[in-house]
């Protein structure tokens, strides 16, 4: 399986020499096009000056004259090009590079070619000259005229090997080579690097990966801030999926032991007494009264298991569905809940104030559930009101809200404890000594209700009275 580094290089590797071989290419392609060119014209052009001066210097039929040897050799030294005088038969009377006397002359050209040259009056090729170089040259034939009766005496044949034209093209050859493999080394260092660099993060995020699914759930990734943006971006949205799984998990770790340190006392209580019945420790006329005992930790672990139940149900879902929402009367719905809890107010004898607006007030949200919130939150304020205490219930209006508050006499709650009282299991620890009803899930609870409907709640507990305040929506 091939890493982000051995992807990353053997692209950028790839390109990098494909768009070398095709600049080198292109290169070569224009430069020798270009030389050829130049060359080309530079050859009919010294031609035409050779053809010009024996033309000059033609007297008497014949371009053997001194002063013609002179300036020939002097006009193939200036253009580094080798030429060589035919007569108007086609014989090689004179050579640049010999011109008092050499092998060559005596030669015989093409009667083909000859003809051609004072055809067309000019002849451009490249190859060989059999007979009389041994390389491929440039060659240009150019007919001699003569001045008097402009008819051909003769013919210039100028000509240049294509090594010497292309020495040039060879020399920048070279130096674009040994460009290119400085430029490849250098670029084949910069790209590794960038590529490790790059992929660096990215097996740290691995690893990481790797060992929170191992159950290390404290593991997390430092990307450096030179590091791609992207990069930063995944290591931070990593990061922040790893530290929410983690307060999940020990969320999930906490609400197990919690419920399981819950269970277990009813549980042991109800076995106890079972098992004193049964092997004769609890006389028979004692049965009815553990019975009840035992009845009243079955009812409590049954509201524990309905309390689960409405949590799980209330997980699954972020918000109220709309079909479940209604216009209601909200002082109503608090009258009938408080009504609930006329036998325990009476045991109690509790002093109960109801201040309600003279008006109806409405609002819409799901009944069911408003009335589960007050009645925790009622059920709560009798539970932890001591004997002969006071109850609040209130409803005032504010803007386009109505807030409920549900208060009681009783203990202050710590400052620092305010803040844990909605979460799953909390108790304060005086209210598990004195009251076992409690599963410190009702508060959590009707915060989760009142979270769904998309509004807030709190709390406020001092000199003795503790107050809850939640809002609702104010509708017409």
């Amino acid at each position: 399986m091939k890493t982000t580094f051995s992807r990353t290089f053997t692209m950028a590797a790839v390109v990098l020499l494909a768009a070398l071989l095709l600049v080198g290419a292109a290169f070569q392609l224009v430069v020798r096009n270009l030389m050829t060119r130049q060359t080309e014209t530079a050859l009919r052009d010294d031609c035409a000056t050779v053809a010009s001066l024996a033309s000059a210097y033609y007297t008497e039929g014949s371009l053997s004259t001194r002063d013609f040897f002179v300036n020939l050799s002097i006009a193939t030294q200036v253009s580094g090009a080798d030429a060589v005088i035919c007569d108007k038969t086609g014989k090689l009377v004179l050579c640049s590079d010999s011109p008092m006397g050499c092998s060559h002359q005596g030669m015989m050209l093409s009667q083909g070619y000859l003809q051609q040259v004072y055809r067309e009056g000019m002849v451009l090729d490249k190859g060989m000259v059999e007979g009389l170089y041994t390389d491929t040259r440039y060659v240009v034939g150019m007919p001699i005229l003569d001045t008097r009766t402009n008819r051909p005496v003769g013919v210039v044949v100028l000509s240049t090997p294509t090594s010497t034209a292309m020495a040039l093209l060879d020399k920048l050859a070279d130096a674009f080579m040994l460009v290119a493999v400085l430029v490849v080394i250098v670029a084949v260092i910069a790209i590794s690097l960038l590529a490790r660099r790059q992929s660096s993060p990215l097996k740290d995020m691995a690893k990481a990966a790797s060992d929170f699914g191992h159950g290390h759930l404290d593991a997390r990734v430092t990307v450096e801030k030179g590091h791609p943006r992207e990069v930063q971006e995944l290591a931070l949205a990593f990061n922040n999926m790893a530290s929410s799984l983690q307060k999940s998990e020990y969320q999930r770790q906490e609400f197990v032991a919690n419920v399981s340190h819950e269970l277990k006392t009813p549980m042991t209580t109800i076995s106890g007494y079972v098992d004193g019945m049964l092997d004769g420790t609890i006389p028979k006329e004692l049965h009815p009264r553990y019975m009840e005992l035992v009845s009243g930790e079955t009812k409590r672990l049954s509201r524990l298991v309905r309390s689960m139940l409405d949590i799980s149900r209330m997980q699954d879902q972020e918000s109220i569905p709309a079909e479940r929402m209604s216009r209601f009367e909200l002082d109503e719905c608090v009258g009938q809940v408080l009504i609930t809890f006329e036998q325990k107010i009476t045991e109690k004898d509790l002093a109960v104030t109801v201040d309600f607006p003279e008006h109806t007030v409405y609002t819409r949200a799901d009944r069911d559930a408003i009335t589960q919130v007050v009645y925790n939150l009622v059920d709560n304020a009798v539970k932890f009101c001591p004997q002969g205490g006071n109850l609040t219930l209130g409803i005032k209006e504010g803007g386009n809200k109505a807030y409920v508050t549900v208060g009681n006499d009783g203990q202050t709650i710590p400052p620092e404890e305010l803040p844990l009282v909605f979460d799953r299991f909390h108790k304060l620890d005086k209210s598990r000594a004195e009251n076992r009803d409690g599963w410190g899930l009702g508060l959590y609870i009707v915060k989760t209700l009142i979270c769904r409907h998309g509004e807030d709640i709190s709390v406020t507990s001092q000199n003795g009275k503790t107050e809850f305040t939640f809002t609702l929506p104010l509708v017409n």
